[in-house]
């Protein structure tokens, strides 16, 4: 792609009291709206320049007198179709939008649904004021819910909020509260679940807790309230807060400590209740809470306990279920 094919270009002199350092360390320093990945992958693609000439590699060390240029390609306008979906705005400025995803809602598209999803949502709601750094499927996506959880989610709608945030979910400095009902009585009121997740060996889409490998994963509950008449055939409606927030993270940790979460189909107990149709799971993002990246203050968002919950703590509690 030559430079007039470009949205824009970046030209940067290197002083002589710069340190010597990779040139993509030196781009992040100064193009700091752009991910150090993307920097690297606009090197790998011929993209950068020292006096007219590409250079391919990220670990080349700048030096005094380069005069470094930039071309930064227009972002791939992709094939997704924007869907007229109905959303419930928490909070919404120039850099994010938090919205209460429901439950059923997929967060990006993928096979067999390309349409119908929280991305598709966002594109007729923003257009084109979304971050790019997730790609054409997943324009804006800082994090996910599982298409069966409702709740809180923050997008960004440019690269650098896209790439603070980001930051603050791998630096676990993001404030993640779920709530859940619960198979059986937990036997504290407050405790932690500790366990390697990763890839079931037997079964590729599920995860589990692995003896050795996998990736380290915390979470923390508290009772809210126990229900009904035994610790066995008894549920609990808890509080979950994630330390770390791997794939299924809350549902695996539940349920490989005898308390799946009620109306999991993956990793739940099929057991019927009757005059109730559940169609979900019952796990629901709370809270959540980060630094808004250019204000930089705290920010706490909140969500109701969906009406479901409500309807199944009573019903579980005037009567309970009937096993399969």
């Amino acid at each position: 792609m030559n430079a007039k094919e470009t949205k824009e270009q970046k030209k940067l002199s290197v002083t002589k009291n710069m340190p010597e350092e990779r040139i993509d360390q030196f781009l992040a320093k100064k193009i700091p709206d752009f991910s150090r990945s993307r920097l690297q992958k606009l090197i790998k693609g011929k993209q950068v320049l020292i006096k007219n000439k590409s250079i391919t590699s990220a670990s080349y060390k700048i030096k005094p007198g380069d005069l470094i240029v930039v071309n930064i390609p227009k972002a791939s306008e992709g094939k997704l179709k924007a869907t007229k979906i109905a959303l419930e705005i928490l909070y919404e400025d120039q850099d994010i939008i938090v919205i209460n995803k429901p439950a059923g809602l997929v967060v990006h598209p993928g096979a067999g649904n390309w349409e119908n999803t929280l991305v598709n949502a966002l594109l007729a709601h923003c257009g084109n004021n979304l971050s790019g750094i997730g790609g054409v499927r997943r324009p804006g996506i800082v994090h996910r819910l599982d298409k069966e959880t409702s709740g809180a989610l923050v997008v960004a709608k440019n690269d650098y909020t896209h790439i603070n945030l980001s930051k603050q979910f791998s630096d676990r400095k993001i404030m993640r509260s779920y709530q859940a009902i619960v198979w059986g009585w937990l036997g504290k009121n407050q405790g932690t679940f500790k366990g390697n997740l990763g890839r079931n060996p037997k079964n590729r889409k599920k995860m589990t807790v692995l003896s050795s490998g996998g990736k380290h994963a915390v979470t923390h509950y508290k009772m809210v309230k126990r229900i009904g008449n035994t610790r066995t055939e008894g549920a609990s409606f808890i509080e979950c807060r994630l330390e770390t927030g791997r794939t299924h993270q809350i549902r695996v940790h539940l349920s490989h400590n005898g308390f799946p979460i009620i109306g999991d189909k993956i990793y739940g107990k099929q057991r019927k209740i009757s005059d109730l149709t559940l169609n979900r799971h019952m796990l629901h993002a709370n809270k959540l809470g980060f630094v808004h990246p250019r204000k930089n203050k705290f920010l706490t968002y909140r969500t109701k306990t969906p009406a479901i919950f409500n309807s199944l703590i009573d019903k579980l509690s005037s009567g309970f279920s009937d096993k399969y």
